[in-house]
């Protein structure tokens, strides 16, 4: 299930990709699948072990074309093991609603971003995720839990001041928030709850057939109830002699 989507985010084959709290490598994997030379990163040892376990298995099943290739590593999102503009395309889905220093991130994102390189940035939408906060405290107070919500205009205005410049947003996964808000009113640990056990089998079904009729109905569903707010930006090229300061303060 990729809440990024790549027609409005294309790579290119060779593309140098970040895929910066990776999780268990979703995103990651669909690069390496586009002859991307990929790197997936968190700072979960025992996920990105997982991760690494499946990119050889997709490169002894041919699933990435010749000259991709793809790491897993262990890192530190606030202090990245990289060079500067080390890639062409940074990803971080789902992820800076958990970290403190959100302005942090970015930095370190556009820093090791190459100039005319694209990042996407997806966390949950202010709206579905206000549901959950209201129907359940341990939903997010939890250790490494979120600890904001974003509006859209928001996450933007932080994506503007770290020097970067928006092109396109857009709203994923509308079928998945009444699932979350029925995790968050029967407990979030309660996968016994007959409501949260059907419905979650429905979504394992859409994900594995992709019928028509459900696409249909959460492409209708998304503008309002989408589970995701996605956002796309490029890092300018600078004119020469011109500071990253002077770049973001000049009207």
């Amino acid at each position: 299930m990729l809440t990024v989507d790549f027609s409005r985010f294309p790579l290119a084959p060779g593309d140098r990709v970040l895929d910066l709290g990776c999780g268990a490598g979703r995103h990651a994997f669909e690069c390496y699948r586009r002859g991307a030379r990929v790197v997936a990163l968190d700072q979960n040892g025992e996920e990105i072990r997982e991760v690494a376990k499946w990119f050889a298995a997709m490169k002894e099943a041919g699933e990435a074309p010749e000259g991709a290739t793809a790491t897993a590593m262990e890192g530190d999102a606030l202090h990245l093991p990289f060079p500067d503009e080390s890639f062409d395309v940074v990803i971080i889905s789902e992820v800076m609603e958990h970290i403190p220093d959100d302005k942090g991130v970015l930095a370190e994102m556009v820093r090791v971003l190459k100039p005319g390189g694209r990042i996407a940035i997806t966390v949950p939408r202010y709206g579905p995720e206000k549901v959950c906060w209201a129907l359940s405290d341990a939903y997010h107070e939890v250790e490494g839990g979120h600890i904001r919500i974003y509006r859209a205009d928001e996450l933007l205005g932080r994506i503007r001041e770290a020097g970067l410049r928006p092109y396109g947003t857009h709203h994923a996964h509308a079928l998945h928030s009444p699932y979350w808000w029925l995790k968050c009113a029967f407990g979030v640990d309660n996968d016994k709850a007959l409501p949260v056990r059907a419905y979650h089998r429905m979504l394992v079904w859409d994900i594995m057939k992709k019928p028509l009729a459900t696409r249909i109905a959460e492409q209708a569903l998304n503008p309002l109830i989408g589970k995701s707010f996605v956002a796309y930006a490029t890092k300018p090229h600078l004119p020469a002699g011109l500071t990253d300061t002077a770049a973001v303060d000049a009207p």
